[in-house]
């Protein structure tokens, strides 16, 4: 992986392999695409806004439920509505849900992106369509910079942006980062448009908030929910760390702001989970953080750079976190320090466990990944690790993400009760190389495919042994077992990359 684990590079809110969060229910992008255009009718507001003043105290109404109308008055202008039309050639791999490998949320039902009428031709030949999609989006300065999702203006021609008084401007991308989903737009035709601040503090679980944006074509509609949960991880890529609220998001809504109660942006909304399509209470934001830093690096250079130190990684599960002696399955494991990486010149190993990187603990493999992205190249951090159940630290200058890599996490593996696989000398299987030993066959049943071993992986290591062939194996696991281990760490390679898992001895 890259600076930061080993996955298969996850293609949208749904990863590369079409995973869902529920069998019967899909993670779909919140952007609508109504055939109809509407104007959103004319509402006073400010051409000059601040955040808004703590409304809690006139923010309830004689019965004591929360109200937003103060606030919605003030915010409201900055937000708009996108108005899309792209281009977009059909083959039979879009027809058959293939992605192009850059849109982050390929293979979500897009089906309310409606193609142009007289593109239509009626036959199975690669043909041009017109798309017209619609989302929403909002001013963050006076000068015309304003954010959307990434997906909303994905293969944009034209966009254009409806204002609360129904004036229309066009507007051109001036940045888009899809591994967030945010897109930078610049507005022309004035120098006083109304526009928002960022939150500088993350909302917390149970703090009210509200919602704007464009549902369905309909114009400016504004929902109200509580924050439902933070750090949210959807499977969209390695730096998910979604916002959760239940305030009702729907088709269109796509780019919107998440304002807290002063009128300060805490999110932007970005995808729902749904059976149906519709809102069922669960929508998720970008955080204000994540959405401020991204805008920033886009209006100044139009590219997002993120820090890199080159680790592949994994989590460190129960069973893993045991055969190495930990006391708690807490860290980022490392696979492998990558060649010509900041980690490997810095004397990173394989089996290392990243507990804290300049103090700040670190969770998992993904929180790991999100902290490297968000630090500047050429910083020197510090990195605190667990190595043969010793804390060691280690001192790196990160260096700049190289371009056509993705950061990849590796996904966890479970408990196991058989072994069941058969192995061969890796010099004497074609293509495998000279070190290891390969699977060659395995049990469905047993203890490997449980542990997610495939036919053809290699091992190459046993508790910290190299080894040369199935004989070495089998006696690093008898003498694990002698030693009344339960189980055994073991090193693998697969076509993803190098990997550990915990294999039990009995």
């Amino acid at each position: 992986m890259n600076d930061t684990a080993s996955t298969p590079k996850v293609k949208g809110i749904i990863a590369s392999h079409k995973r869902t969060l529920a069998a019967c229910a899909a993670i779909i992008a919140a952007l609508g695409t109504t055939a109809v255009f509407a104007n959103n009718s004319s509402l006073p507001g400010s051409s000059m806004l601040t955040p808004v003043a703590n409304l809690s105290d006139s923010a309830a109404s004689d019965q004591g439920e929360p109200g937003f109308a103060n606030l919605v008055e003030r915010v409201k202008p900055a937000v708009v509505s996108v108005f899309v039309k792209s281009e977009r050639i059909d083959d039979v791999a879009d027809a058959a849900g293939q992605d192009d490998g850059d849109n982050p949320l390929q293979g979500l039902p897009f089906d309310f992106r409606q193609p142009d009428p007289q593109s239509e031709q009626g036959n199975a030949e690669p043909r041009k369509h017109v798309m017209q999609a619609q989302g929403s989006g909002f001013f963050i300065s006076a000068d015309g910079y304003m954010i959307t999702n990434n997906h909303v203006v994905d293969h944009a021609k034209t966009v254009e942006i409806a204002m609360e008084d129904g004036k229309r401007y066009p507007a051109k991308v001036a940045g888009t980062d899809p591994k967030t989903d945010i897109a930078l737009l610049k507005v022309e035709g004035s120098s006083d448009f109304p526009y928002v601040r960022f939150a500088s503090q993350a909302p917390r679980i149970g703090d009210w908030v509200v919602a704007m944006g464009n549902p369905f074509g309909l114009g400016g509609t504004v929902t109200a929910g509580i924050v439902s949960a933070n750090g949210r991880d959807i499977g969209a890529g390695p730096y998910d760390d979604f916002i959760q609220i239940d305030a009702p998001i729907n088709n269109g809504n796509s780019g919107g702001p998440t304002f807290n109660q002063k009128g300060e942006v805490v999110g932007v909304n970005t995808a729902i989970f749904s059976p149906s399509g519709g809102s069922v209470g669960i929508a998720f934001d970008i955080p204000a953080e994540t959405a401020k830093r991204v805008s920033d690096q886009l209006k100044s250079s139009g590219q997002v750079v993120r820090g890199w130190i080159g680790v592949s990684i994994q989590p460190v599960t129960p069973d893993i976190a045991e055969t190495l002696g930990l006391k708690e399955a807490r860290g980022a494991l490392v696979d492998e320090p990558q060649d010509g990486g900041p980690a490997l010149s810095a004397g990173l190993k394989s089996r290392d466990v990243i507990v804290s990187v300049d103090g700040r603990p670190i969770k998992d493999g993904r929180d790991l990944a999100r902290t490297i992205a968000a630090i500047s190249p050429g910083k020197t951090i510090s990195i605190a690790l667990i190595r043969d159940g010793h804390d060691k630290t280690v001192d790196l200058t990160v260096a700049a993400y190289p371009s056509g890599k993705t950061a990849e996490i590796a996904p966890p593996t479970g408990s196991a009760t058989k072994l069941g696989m058969t192995l061969a000398p890796a010099n004497q299987v074609e293509g495998a190389g000279g070190d290891g030993a390969v699977v060659v066959t395995i049990d469905p049943d047993g203890k490997a495919a449980e542990k997610g071993i495939q036919k053809g992986d290699i091992i190459l290591s046993v508790g910290g042994k190299s080894v040369s062939g199935p004989h070495d194996v089998t006696q690093a696991l008898q003498d694990a077992k002698k030693q009344s281990k339960r189980a055994v760490l073991m090193q693998l390679k697969t076509a993803q990359g190098n990997r550990y898992v915990a294999m039990p001895t009995a």
